[in-house]
């Protein structure tokens, strides 16, 4: 655990070499997701960061929705639809039912959801703090 927080950060005026070392502090224990469930994040992330996905998992975050009625709300054509609803599913961010002809889609679970809901907060926050700095 660490006792202190030291502020390390990095100027390079004339060298390469940073001016924290990794002397100036004490130690944490690290551990690193598995590389496998990295690139499935990354995978996800892809998926889900197209903005007319995004926008399309933004409205099955309220309910789940037949391919016609998410057509007529985001007013687009169904084969653009359905091509987004196919992407998302084959990454396991959407699940399908099927009644009669229709098929209803619906975010594939809460981790879905709060990821959605958490990305569009953290991206309305940047956007109304006067405080953020870009790295």
């Amino acid at each position: 655990m660490i006792d202190e927080v030291f502020d390390c950060s990095l100027e390079f005026p004339l060298s390469t070499k940073p001016v924290c070392s990794h002397l100036d502090h004490a130690k944490r224990p690290i551990s690193l997701p598995l590389q496998q469930n990295i690139e499935r994040a990354a995978t996800l992330f892809r998926a889900m960061g197209e903005p007319s996905r995004l926008k399309l998992l933004a409205l099955l975050d309220q309910g789940e929705s037949c391919v016609g009625d998410i057509a007529e709300t985001l007013s687009d054509k169904l084969s653009s639809i359905s091509q987004r609803l196919k992407v998302l599913r084959a990454e396991g961010l959407l699940v399908r039912r099927r009644e009669g002809k229709h098929l209803f889609y619906s975010l594939a679970d809460n981790h879905v959801s709060s990821l959605l809901r958490n990305a569009l907060a953290h991206a309305t926050e940047l956007e109304t703090s006067d405080s953020h700095e870009p790295i």
